[in-house]
């Protein structure tokens, strides 16, 4: 394997992240300097510094490890997707630490930082877009930061290397290699014939999708700066907020459902808004897998709402709903089961406090994800519907034994025999993953009880962030310890890369030589 052609594109990785690491020190200098924004000063220099620092190292390696490589061949292609989770965490992490290192802020947002467990934790939540926090008092956080920590969830919503692919040049044929382990979907035939041009397609319909929501929130209420952030994180379907309690905060109506219509859009195949631009309404309606996410959607907070009336519970800005109405009931089933669902994780209801119906079906949710081609997490849509149409399909057989109905995903696509065999592999590996997680954590953490052991392992996997218990929807990750911390950064990132991606390194058939 060619490991010094991964180091170099790796230095490449690096140098474009400092370099958005200096373009928020740009944001953050300008609201010092011009809006006196004086909370910002050490923002600035912490993000400056970490731009200078992670710039001249990345130019370094960039530098010294060029090769004749022009091929990105499948181990090399494997090797560079994980290789630039890890590694861009760590550098998306630096300004957290060095704000901890510089400013004066005695809350426990800064104590928490200084941590460098915690700050790789916290950065690599926000590239997998889990939105899983070690961090409380956000409000005490400077907003410059908070940006920048937003901007960890656009980055990686449809991933660091679909943005590598699509913005720096020379990847050459190996892009499709790297596109075909991170891009989030199965199909990335269709928009464009050239790797490239579906990379810069699917980037621009994110940015645009990102922008009309931006102005959106603006509109209903938000600031600038607090709009842009939650936009990031709803597209991103991250869930990182500005504030402990979410977007309750804002006591918006109107955010909290557009919020919901941009949620439920970055749960989508991404493919589906290409047909969409060019009026081909059609196929999304019938595309298999968003009828079935959109049917699964509908049901979940209808059952949700129904358990909810008359139900006392909490908001996460600390406001009580008293028997809850069914318009009270319909809203806030509806937004938290879009959370869950795409894997975004905001919460504006203290769900621990639902009846156990509600709570179950938010933990299925959690397993299902959204749709392949989103920027969600989970198992997706399209591999459960695989799942159950193959159950019955072979109920089906058993009964009748003659009869041969294909499994069809819709336009005449045809699952084959292998194809659902990988597909039941990769559901049974997140299962037994979540399992692995539960109880390594439970091992670490014996004090913390089954519900929230289980639950942060099921939240991290599945990159939706809050889970029950002691991780719920008020509630934070800062109390466990390293190891179970750096258990659920494995759990993250083998989430994120969907599981195979990262298990086939681990395979000794994978390095030898063909």
């Amino acid at each position: 394997m060619n490991m010094k052609f991964v180091v170099h594109r790796l230095g490449l990785l690096i140098l474009a992240l400092s370099g958005v690491i200096a373009l928020h020190a740009g944001i953050t200098l300008i609201r010092w300097q011009f809006m006196g924004l004086t909370e910002e000063q050490d923002t600035t220099a912490a993000l400056a510094v970490s731009a200078v620092c992670c710039g001249a190292l990345g130019t370094l390696i960039w530098l010294t490890s060029k090769s004749k490589a022009t091929r990105l061949e499948r181990r090399e292609a494997v090797v560079l997707v994980s290789l630039s989770w890890i590694i861009g965490a760590a550098v998306c992490a630096v300004p957290y630490f060095v704000w901890a290192m510089i400013s004066d802020n005695d809350h426990a947002a800064r104590v928490a930082m200084e941590s460098p467990v915690n700050v790789y934790f916290e950065s690599l939540s926000g590239l997998t877009t889990t939105g899983a926090t070690v961090l409380t008092e956000l409000s005490t956080i400077p907003k410059g930061l908070l940006l920048w920590r937003a901007t960890t969830h656009w980055l990686g919503g449809l991933g660091i290397v679909v943005l590598f692919v699509a913005v720096l040049p020379g990847i050459g044929i190996g892009g499709r290699r790297l596109f075909s382990f991170e891009a989030p979907g199965p199909d990335k035939s269709g928009l464009h014939p050239h790797i490239r041009e579906t990379a810069r397609t699917l980037f621009v319909i994110y940015s645009v999708l990102t922008a009309v929501l931006a102005v959106g929130l603006m509109l209903s209420g938000l600031s600038p700066m607090d709009a842009v952030c939650h936009s990031f994180a709803t597209l991103a379907t991250g869930g990182f907020s500005t504030d402990d309690a979410s977007v309750a905060q804002y006591n918006s109506g109107a955010a909290m459902m557009l919020i919901i219509v941009f949620m439920f859009f970055a749960g989508m195949n991404f493919n589906l808004f290409y047909h969409i631009s060019k009026g081909k309404w059609k196929k999304v309606i019938q595309d298999t897998e968003f009828r079935a996410y959109l049917g699964i959607v509908v049901v979940a907070a209808t059952v949700v709402a129904f358990s909810l009336v008359g139900q006392t519970f909490n908001l996460t800005n600390g406001r009580e709903i008293t028997n809850a109405s069914p318009g009270d009931a319909a809203l806030q089933s509806m937004f938290t089961c879009i959370s869950i669902q795409t894997t975004t994780g905001f919460c504006t209801a203290d769900f621990d406090q639902w009846p156990t119906l509600a709570k179950s079906i938010l933990i299925a949710l959690t397993f299902i994800g959204g749709c392949a081609g989103s920027t969600g997490g989970g198992i997706k849509v399209i591999r459960i519907w695989i799942v159950f149409r193959t159950m019955f399909s072979e109920v089906d057989r058993v009964v009748r034994p003659n009869v041969i109905r294909p499994l069809r995903t819709g336009e005449g696509g045809v699952v084959d025999q292998d194809m659902r065999l990988a597909v039941i592999s990769y559901a049974m590996g997140v299962v037994l993953l979540f399992a692995a997680g539960t109880i390594t954590i439970m091992l670490l953490e014996p004090s913390v009880g089954i519900q929230t052991g289980a639950t942060a392992s099921l939240a991290t996997l599945c990159t939706t962030g809050p889970g029950l218990a002691r991780v719920g929807a008020t509630q934070n990750y800062a109390f466990f310890g390293d190891a179970s911390k750096i258990v659920m950064c494995v759990l993250m990132l083998l989430g994120r890369l969907e599981v195979f991606a990262i298990a086939c390194l681990f395979s000794p058939h994978f390095w030898r030589n063909s």
